[in-house]
């Protein structure tokens, strides 16, 4: 592939890294404290918190998985979007309040007050062992393409970036964070929104033919609604997803973001005001909608330039570099007969060849944004829209830093190790653990290298079970005065059982992909000589809608038939 990086690509790029580094150092006198490191003094202004959760919620993943999903498809995952609005809504009245009021920075520690210190423990062991996979998902997945456009050595695009992250969340705290994190956002709006331009103005025919072709291929639908009358009974298609079951799962696992998740919470805490933290979550909630929109289009804009005559020959490009990755994953990597290395051997020819033969667009989806950007945009725009690839992840990256030192030492150091600690002590509990969760984080993206995306698919799911739980159990709390301890661990019982039953299809279908032969591939064969009765009818989004009702409703049943009366959580005015 004629891919380009040129002096200016460097330059914009490098000038990215200098002034993100720096904002770490200038922040460094005000995160001398626990106080500055974790809350940022609450003195933060709510549209720089507010761009941060945005910076946040949008990663390198999404930033190269949103084209690729309405390339080989359709605008139906652009519902989750529009479930944004509702659950902003429902973080602003009830989650924002409930966080304000208690004074604490650790989100689980008024888990601790309401049903026991297993809450606590149940919640911040799962999100920390999360950030660590968070963190290598999202620098590896941001390092695989660069690495097989570009031919960089993925590993020291890894460590550089983990490295970085690393430096500027120690010396400048989440203050640091925050402000890197606005400009990260701004970066990476300005990235797509010119790149948009560019797609469009590139097609012959203009944003004209772009729509027109792209709405005859059905590219905008939004999906099958899902659910409506027959014969006087209402039905709910729930095995697939429509656009009522996207909306139900984007529903809830905002819920989930804005609720439970340690990284939006210190956002709503280091806001100066509740007024300033109410227009932080409006902004980076609803900021996400257009944007989301714009790389929608992009995707739409990329499948009629691909597919146009004068670009012809890109696709087969794609296929080709899809296919040398997936090799790379599983170990194969390029074999040369000449000394200058650029002619590979029959055998890895035929290898590629047969790998990319088989790919569909919904597996080549995510890699045709990076090629444009590697071989169609001018110099200077690679490097600003390569710099925004980095901006995503690293917006990511290192507030799952911040946030995973400050529950280090609020809910372990401080709780359990050493409760009498000094703010010399504390401060030293922090600094460990940042540098330690960054040595983590880096090190999973470099294990990652290495396995296939089948586990991390069984991890992803691994991770909705256990996040569901944490979801369903604050509900409950919230809703709730009646339940205690009991009724909540009833619940959560309960919950993630019934999370692990709708999973159980998933993998299944991991198994039987394995050899016949292996041991995981004739486990595989006897679930399905058992037969599919039993299995999960429903598609994998209603995992976190079914498993959190099932927590909430079972921890209230429990609790009413026992007549409990557990303690009033804060901001509730609720009984249930």
């Amino acid at each position: 592939m004629n891919s380009h990086f040129t002096q200016l690509d460097w330059a914009v790029l490098a000038a990215y890294f200098a002034a993100t580094m720096s904002i770490g150092f200038y922040f460094w006198r005000k995160s001398r404290s626990t106080e500055g490191f974790t809350a940022a003094g609450r003195a933060l202004p709510g549209w720089v918190c507010g761009l941060s959760i945005f910076a946040t919620y949008l990663s390198s993943i999404s930033y190269l998985a949103l084209p690729g999903k309405s390339f080989a498809d359709n605008w139906n995952p652009f519902v989750f979007s529009l479930s944004i609005p509702i659950a902003t809504w429902i973080a602003v009245r009830w989650f924002l309040p409930y966080y304000r009021a208690s004074g604490e920075v650790s989100a689980y520690a008024l888990l601790e007050r309401r049903f026991g210190v297993w809450a606590r423990l149940y919640a911040s062991v799962f999100y920390l062992l999360t950030q660590i996979a968070r963190m290598g998902v999202v620098m590896y997945l941001m390092a695989l393409p660069m690495a097989v456009i570009f031919g960089w050595d993925i590993r020291l695009v890894i460590l550089f970036t983990g490295v970085s992250v690393t430096i500027y969340s120690f010396v400048g705290g989440i203050i640091a964070v925050i402000w890197a994190d606005a400009i990260q956002a701004l970066v990476l709006m300005a990235g797509a929104v010119i790149c948009l331009a560019v797609l469009l103005l590139g097609v012959e025919g203009g944003p004209f033919q772009v729509f027109s072709t792209a709405a005859a291929a059905g590219k905008f639908s939004l999906g099958q609604f899902g659910a409506g009358v027959d014969q006087g009974r209402l039905w709910l298609d729930a095995g697939s997803a429509t656009f009522l079951v996207v909306l139900l799962y984007g529903l809830f696992i905002n819920l989930q973001n804005f609720g439970i998740d340690q990284s939006y919470i210190q956002r709503y805490i280091a806001s100066s005001s509740d007024r300033e933290a109410r227009k932080s979550l409006w902004l980076g909630g609803i900021l996400y909608v257009p944007v989301s929109a714009v790389f929608f289009l992009i995707g739409t804009a990329l499948f009629v330039y691909y597919n146009s005559e004068q670009h012809e020959r890109d696709l087969p490009e794609v296929r080709q570099l899809v296919a040398r990755q997936r090799l790379m994953q599983q170990g194969v990597y390029p074999e040369y007969e000449d000394a200058e290395a650029t002619v590979p051997t029959p055998d890895y020819r035929q290898s590629l060849d047969g790998e990319a033969a088989g790919l569909t667009d919904t597996e080549i989806g995510d890699r045709v944004f990076p090629h444009f950007i590697a071989k169609h945009l001018p110099p200077g725009l690679t490097g600003l829209l390569i710099a925004a690839v980095f901006a995503a992840a690293m917006s990511t990256v290192s507030t799952s830093l911040n946030s995973s030192a400050t529950l280090l030492m609020t809910d372990y150091y401080r709780r359990f190790l050493n409760p009498r600690a000094t703010e010399k002590q504390c401060m030293l509990a922090l600094y460990a653990s940042t540098i330690a969760w960054g040595i983590l984080g880096t090190g999973m993206a470099l294990v990652l290298v290495k396995l296939t995306d089948s586990a991390l698919d069984i991890w992803w799911t691994l991770s909705g079970i256990f996040g569901g739980g944490m979801c369903g159990l604050f509900l409950l709390g919230i809703v709730s005065r009646r339940a205690n301890s009991p009724a909540a661990a009833a619940g959560v019982v309960t919950g993630v059982l019934v999370i692990l039953w709708m999973s159980f299809p998933k993998l299944v279908d991991y198994l039987l992909s394995q050899p016949p032969g292996s041991r995981a591939g004739q486990v595989g064969a006897w679930f399905q000589r058992l037969g599919t009765g039993w299995l999960s009818p429903f598609h994998a989004f209603m995992v976190p809608v079914v498993g959190t009702m099932a927590i909430l409703l079972v921890g209230l049943l429990v609790a009413r038939l026992s007549g409990a009366r557990g303690g009033r959580p804060a901001g509730d005015s609720s009984d249930a």
